[in-house]
């Protein structure tokens, strides 16, 4: 590529990034508190060979389709959520910090007998130093809802989608997404034209003739059935991944490998990684990414200029620790660099 090219490229790209805050994305999902215990190292313990941490502090952050939206917010874009949490205290500490984020949370289903999903990751070090995580505990929420919380949502989608530019159905198997709500949500956006992309950790297959998605190389491998050895074996596997689905575009995120887009009627586009080879944290990029990818498609962006902004976005979040956002400020002086 020329350098008149490359210029050119970063100026659409920087175009596209002005635009974000014009766009409504509504996001569809599993709701997930992040929680990040920090504790500092105290001792060895008498009664088994394990640290004693003296806690320090407790955060907690949106994760999943939460994260998602915070980074659509982030990102400036007016971000929508619906799902499902429950009255207890991470429910209500992952409510609070989505509406600083400037989240629209009114479709999101408080239930006072549900347990809001929630992931504590324990972080420890030496006074002064780096805290590592040292262990993860989950507490899994629910995976069936009542039929009045489904006909609610149902209706919010409905709702929403009216003046949405884009849709994004986050899945991780927490019972949200069923089969009528990803119908529903699917038929809306088909009707009025606007992009509906999924990001499923473990039932992609189940969500066929959306625009696109953004699976991992790990679980394309999965629904491959077998180990991926080479590019060459990625390549055929997204494209025949692709045409099973039948989506317009598969965007295949390999962490440090970059990505590669595959899209109807062209070449596997390799996009290679942004910054560092060497991640901080690369815990919840996968949401940064459909989040940076969604909007920026509907923004207008071709399916290959969302991609490297998405790229763009999971290359920034990945150098922050925890489950992090990324800012068009930050993206801007990452294409200018």
């Amino acid at each position: 590529m020329s350098s008149e090219e490359h210029v050119a490229r970063g100026e659409r790209l920087a175009t596209l990034l002005e635009s974000f805050p014009q766009r409504k994305v509504l996001v569809v999902g599993d709701l997930v508190a992040d929680q990040f215990l920090y504790g500092e190292i105290s001792r060895v313990s008498r009664e088994a060979p394990v640290l004693i941490l003296r806690h320090e502090r407790t955060e907690t952050i949106p994760g999943a389709a939460a994260n998602a939206a915070a980074n659509l917010a982030s990102l400036g874009a007016r971000a929508v959520i619906l799902g499902a949490a429950g009255e207890d205290e991470s429910g209500r500490a992952l409510l609070e910090r989505l509406r600083g984020c400037g989240v629209e949370c009114g479709g999101i289903v408080t239930l006072p007998a549900h347990r809001t999903t929630t992931k504590v990751r324990i972080l420890a070090g030496q006074p002064h130093s780096t805290k590592q995580q040292v262990i993860r505990v989950d507490y899994d929420g629910e995976t069936s809802f009542q039929r009045e919380v489904r006909q609610n949502l149902l209706a919010r989608i409905r709702e929403e989608i009216q003046d949405a530019d884009a849709v994004i159905i986050s899945d991780y198997n927490y019972g949200v997404v069923d089969a009528a709500i990803a119908a529903a949500a699917w038929t809306r956006a088909t009707e009025r034209g606007i992009p509906i992309l999924v990001d499923s950790r473990f039932r992609l297959s189940d969500f066929q003739k959306f625009t696109s998605a953004t699976p991992n190389e790990d679980e394309v491998e999965h629904l491959h059935g077998r180990p991926i050895k080479s590019d060459e074996e990625l390549e055929a596997a997204g494209d025949r991944l692709r045409k099973k689905l039948d989506y317009r575009a598969l965007l295949v995120t390999r962490g440090s490998r970059g990505m590669v887009l595959f899209e109807k009627d062209s070449e596997p586009l390799h996009i290679e990684a942004v910054g560092s080879r060497e991640p901080v944290d690369v815990t919840g990029a996968g949401d940064t990414v459909i989040a940076a990818y969604s909007l920026a498609i509907a923004s207008g962006a071709s399916f290959a200029e969302a991609a490297r902004l998405a790229n763009y976005a999971g290359g920034l979040v990945v150098m922050k620790r925890g489950t992090a956002t990324t800012t068009r400020h930050e993206m801007l002086a990452s294409i200018k660099r």
